[in-house]
């Protein structure tokens, strides 16, 4: 999802707010500020995502989980709407146009990913869950949304709603996701890493370049999924955006057994 939906990092996005309501100090914010300016400039490779992963499971310990839904919610539209790129907003209105689910697939905690899947329509959304205990997170993870554990979540979704694998397109920016990219038929690399980047042109990968963030509100009415009902049983072609992205797949009815 990130950068390559939105253009910043959707687990730091929210720093400010969280300041604001008492989640965390000023010495946060700053070096959530910094992190961004990193992610935004090189990307994250696997030893950052592991030091970006220790230090916000850490941060987040005691935080309850109810005021941080508050705040994700009422920060939401204000934060997020500026910053969807309007390519991928156009993908997301063409493979729903055309009956396909959209699965947002990130390693992003699920308190932030799942509001911003609804604001985009999004079938499906894979996060990563933080540990909760009497309403407050731990500081523990319960499931990290990240490489290998992409790939295994969307073969098993796969499995549980009847999708085609071979039949979706995968977009990501990072080379960490590579085992979710290679799980596909038809993978493509968005504003890639220099690794990502490498491995694309080599296998011959579609690479594209998002570069316009739009207001989303500017795109409504347009920017809408189609009515369930209008969908067909069988739904032609799919497409995955994932990691950092979004998963477009297309539904595939399983028809009841002799």
């Amino acid at each position: 999802m990130d950068k390559t939906i939105i253009a910043k990092s959707s687990a730091l996005a929210f720093s400010r707010p969280f300041y604001q309501g008492g989640l965390i100090n000023r010495r946060a914010v700053l070096r959530s500020a910094y992190a961004q300016f990193v992610f935004l400039v090189g990307g994250a490779d696997h030893d950052q995502m592991e030091k970006m992963r220790q230090y916000l499971s850490a941060l987040t310990r005691g935080w309850n989980v109810q005021q941080v839904r508050e705040i994700v919610a009422e920060t939401l539209h204000n934060l997020i709407d500026p910053i969807i790129y309007d390519e991928a907003a156009s993908l997301i209105e063409q493979h729903h146009a055309a009956g396909r689910d959209v699965v947002i697939v990130s390693s992003s905690g699920s308190e932030v990913v799942e509001p911003i899947g609804a604001l985009l329509g999004a079938d499906h959304v894979i996060a990563t869950r933080l540990q909760i205990e009497d309403g407050c997170y731990t500081g523990e993870i319960e499931y990290y949304a990240y490489a290998e554990n992409k790939a295994a979540a969307i073969r098993e979704l796969a499995e549980v709603e009847g999708y085609d694998l071979a039949e979706c397109y995968a977009y990501s920016d990072s080379s960490t996701d590579l085992p979710l990219l290679e799980a596909v038929g038809h993978p493509s690399a968005v504003n890639p890493d220099r690794a990502l980047r490498k491995e694309a042109l080599a296998r011959e990968w579609p690479v594209l370049v998002f570069d316009r963030p739009v207001e989303l509100r500017r795109r409504l009415p347009e920017f809408s999924a189609p009515s369930r009902s209008v969908l067909t049983a069988v739904a032609v072609g799919a497409a995955l955006l994932a990691a950092g992205a979004v998963w477009y797949t297309t539904r595939r009815r399983r028809h009841p057994s002799a």
